[in-house]
């Protein structure tokens, strides 16, 4: 059975997320792990972007997943995909793997997260029907990585990303 992996990071600009997450200049025949470049990141396992941690924003924001008014951006393959077309064996769109950069916007919710509300929002966040959490501790666990990773990442200068591989 083929999984996804979600693996989430922190760079100062596309060119170097690209050269961590995939390889040097978008080579991923040349790529190495995000731990062999000294990357500082979380495993995510199946936390998709998009849809996992939305929701978590939404509900460190307090607001509706569903009002979300910002979403990741592609960042690699370079966009756009090419519908109707067949793609070459070798094409970045056949590698199975993609970056998104986080809206700063996230990070910096997820960084401004009091203490004290981790607990709710992890319980909330515990709830939802697109990851099966061991246990609430797991759930409460993750908001406190995706938080610290936020802390770095603001402090840092940085902005979040998030590769998948297929």
């Amino acid at each position: 059975m083929m999984g996804v992996l979600y693996d989430y990071f922190h760079a100062t600009d596309h060119t170097t997320a690209v050269n961590q997450a995939i390889g040097p200049d978008g080579d991923w025949l040349r790529g190495t792990s995000l731990e062999e470049v000294g990357a500082d990141w979380i495993d995510a396992k199946g936390f998709d972007p998009n849809v996992v941690l939305a929701q978590l924003v939404a509900y460190a924001e307090g607001v509706q997943f569903r009002d979300q008014q910002d979403s990741p951006e592609l960042v690699w393959p370079e966009p756009p995909y090419p519908q109707g077309e067949s793609v070459e064996p070798d094409s970045p769109w056949e590698t199975g793997r993609v970056l998104e950069q986080i809206p700063d916007r996230w990070r910096d919710v997820l960084a401004d997260l009091p203490e004290d509300a981790v607990p709710m929002v992890a319980a909330h966040w515990y709830e939802i029907e697109e990851i099966d959490f061991a246990d609430y501790l797991h759930a409460k666990d993750m908001v406190d990585m995706f938080k610290s990773l936020a802390s770095r990442a603001r402090t840092a200068g940085a902005h979040l990303y998030c590769r998948c591989c297929l």
